[in-house]
C-alpha cells in the first residue's frame, strides 16, 4: 500500500468498549473480531460504532466491556449477504490501539476520494440545509470503500453543485443514527453510520495535516467505474433509502454537536 493509499483514509477514535469481540473473519490464519464502540459526543449523547480488529490487537489491549481506548484506522465498506440480499456494510479497521488521551479530539476522520453520484440536498426536520454524499475512497489492489457523508449549512450549498467525479477532501467525524425504514408494512428500526463533514478541500486546495505540514494533491489515483462496480450500486441505493429517514427525538442533539463543528469560512 502507497503513501497515498494511507493518507486517503485516516482515524482516530476514543470511546469504551460497549460489547463482547464477535468473530469475524479469518485472513491468513489471523482471525479478525467486531466490536462495538462507544464513543461520546459534544451534546453528552453517544455513537455506538463497529470496529474490526485483529486478535493480536485484541489481546494487546485487554479488550473487555467498560473499558477506555484509542483506535486509528480507517473508515471501510465491504459487501455481506443476508438472506440473498447484498448489503454494503461500514466497519472501522483498526489498525493500532494505545491508551486513551484526552487532548486529542475522540473522534476525527479525513478522507480524499471521488463523488460518485450527484449530493441529495434537502432540509431536515429541524430546518437545517442537509447534503448527502457518497465517496469512493482507493484502497490497495485496485480496491475502493464507499462512505456516506453529510455536510450541513454552507457545506451543504457548496457540495450541492460538484459534480459527479469530483476529487475532494473531507474531515469531520463518523456519526450513528438510528432511522425507520417501512418494509411490507411493517416499521424496522435499521441503524446508519456516516461521515459529519465540517471541512472541505477541493483537489486545487492545500490539504492541512495533523501535524501542522501541509499536503498538496497531486497525480492520478484510480477512479472507479460508477457504471458497474457492483458496491457502488448498492451503497447508492442505500443513501437513496437512508435520505427518507425520520430521525428519533433523541437525534435533534446531532444539530447541537455538528453546529459546534461548523468552521468560520468554508474552504474550496
Amino acid at each position: 500500500m502507497n503513501y497515498e493509499q494511507m493518507s486517503n483514509n485516516t482515524l482516530h477514535l476514543r470511546g469504551t468498549i460497549d460489547s463482547e469481540p464477535r468473530f469475524s473473519h479469518e485472513v491468513m490464519g489471523e482471525g479478525f473480531y467486531e466490536v462495538n464502540l462507544k464513543v461520546k459526543r459534544l451534546s453528552e449523547q453517544y455513537d455506538i460504532l463497529p470496529i474490526t480488529v485483529s486478535e493480536r490487537l485484541l489481546a494487546d489491549c485487554h479488550a473487555e466491556i467498560g473499558r477506555e481506548i484509542s483506535v486509528y484506522g480507517q473508515f471501510r465498506s465491504y459487501n455481506k449477504t443476508d438472506e440473498e440480499k447484498s448489503r454494503l456494510m461500514l466497519t472501522v479497521f483498526v489498525r493500532e490501539v494505545g491508551e486513551p488521551d484526552e487532548k486529542q479530539n475522540p473522534n476525527i476522520i479525513t478522507l480524499t476520494g471521488y463523488l460518485c453520484k450527484p449530493p441529495v440536498y434537502r432540509t431536515t426536520p429541524f430546518n437545517r440545509e442537509i447534503a448527502d454524499m457518497l465517496i469512493a475512497v482507493n484502497r490497495a489492489y485496485n480496491k475502493s470503500d464507499y462512505i456516506p457523508c453529510i455536510a450541513w449549512g454552507r457545506n451543504a450549498r457548496f457540495v450541492k453543485s460538484l459534480p459527479v467525479g469530483e476529487k475532494i477532501t473531507v474531515s469531520g467525524r463518523i456519526q450513528s443514527r438510528e432511522y425507520q425504514k417501512n418494509i411490507d408494512g411493517a416499521i424496522i428500526v435499521r441503524t446508519a453510520y456516516e461521515v459529519s463533514i465540517n471541512k472541505i478541500y477541493t483537489d486545487a486546495d492545500e490539504r492541512p495535516l495533523e501535524d501542522g505540514r501541509v499536503l498538496r494533491e497531486a497525480g492520478t489515483a484510480y477512479l472507479p467505474n460508477v457504471e458497474s462496480d457492483a458496491a457502488f450500486r448498492i451503497a447508492a441505493d442505500r443513501r437513496l433509502d437512508d435520505a427518507a429517514y425520520q430521525p428519533s427525538a433523541e437525534n435533534a442533539n446531532q444539530c447541537a454537536d455538528d453546529a459546534a463543528c461548523q468552521t468560520p469560512g468554508l474552504t474550496h
